[in-house]
């Protein structure tokens, strides 16, 4: 059984194991082998006990999706749309999917539609009718995912910034934003 709720303070680790998979298993061959090995989710969590993602005055909510047995298997945040994708410009008349990301082996088991379909409960509840999310153009999973979900890019697109170690500069990766309705 799955079960879908609001994140907690106490949940900082296993969202950063979720995101720490997700992202090595997602992005492989999309982003650079070096950068998918040094991830560590100690420091992911911290990131998120410093931003204070659990706190309910925070911008953007967090729902985890729990597993019987496996414990937290997935996750998706969202809120208002941020600005050149900077969580300090928010655009009140639009939602945002910022994140969702599952542990790979529950790719395919429901749990990413589960979290979908309560973020876009989520961004209706707030009031909005529209909604959107950013994509690597590389990303074709995810991609397809937002197609079946009835997302489409709407010609908007950025440069993710990847950094290299050893002060090499960052490498670019494309991303997409597709966009939605929650009225219809």
């Amino acid at each position: 059984m799955r079960t879908i709720r609001p994140e907690e303070p106490d949940d900082a680790e296993a969202v950063a194991r979720v995101h720490v998979h997700g992202w090595q298993a997602g992005y492989a061959g999309v982003m650079p082998d070096e950068v998918l090995r040094r991830l560590n989710v100690a420091a992911w969590a911290q990131r998120r006990r410093d931003v204070g993602t659990a706190d309910p005055e925070h911008p953007f909510t967090t729902l985890l999706a729990e597993a019987d047995g496996d414990g937290v298997v997935g996750f998706t945040s969202f809120g208002p749309y941020r600005i050149d994708q900077d969580r300090a410009t928010l655009d009140p008349t639009c939602g945002e999917i910022l994140s969702l990301y599952v542990e790979p082996a529950h790719w395919g088991d429901g749990t990413a539609r589960a979290l979908f379909a309560a973020a876009r409960a989520g961004l209706a509840a707030r009031g909005w009718s529209a909604y959107r999310l950013w994509v690597l153009e590389e990303n074709g999973r995810a991609r397809r995912f937002c197609a079946r979900a009835g997302l489409s890019p709407d010609g908007e697109r950025s440069t993710y910034p990847v950094p290299l170690s050893g002060g090499r500069p960052p490498v670019g990766l494309v991303e997409l934003r597709y966009a939605g309705r929650l009225d219809g």
